[in-house]
């Protein structure tokens, strides 16, 4: 049994790198919006000539990473205090780690 457990762990692929950022901000204790996790994930990648709207260029990645871990499981979409739909949300929304 211990050999089928073994290749399952092989054939999970790693996190994405956006989501690697997410799950960092959520296990320091805090509740992102798209906002902080793109300046989060921005502010690791900056060059010195990347000015200071880089964040905005990975504003919908963090977006579609933070819908793909709340349909896993891994994480929730608060909208007013309230879970929310990950297949149907707007506004300003935050993320925080399944209570």
């Amino acid at each position: 049994m211990s050999e089928q457990s073994d290749a399952s762990k092989e054939t999970e692929k790693p996190d994405d790198p956006m989501a690697v950022a997410i799950m960092a901000l959520l296990n320091d204790g805090l509740k992102p919006t798209f906002r902080d996790v793109a300046q989060f994930f921005a502010k690791e990648r900056a060059k010195p000539k990347d000015g200071p709207d880089l964040w905005r260029r990975y504003m919908n990645a963090a977006k579609q990473e933070a819908i793909h871990l709340a349909r896993g499981g891994r994480v929730q979409i608060i909208r007013k205090g309230q879970v929310a739909d990950p297949n149907d949300f707007k506004g300003i929304v935050r993320l925080r780690l399944p209570e």
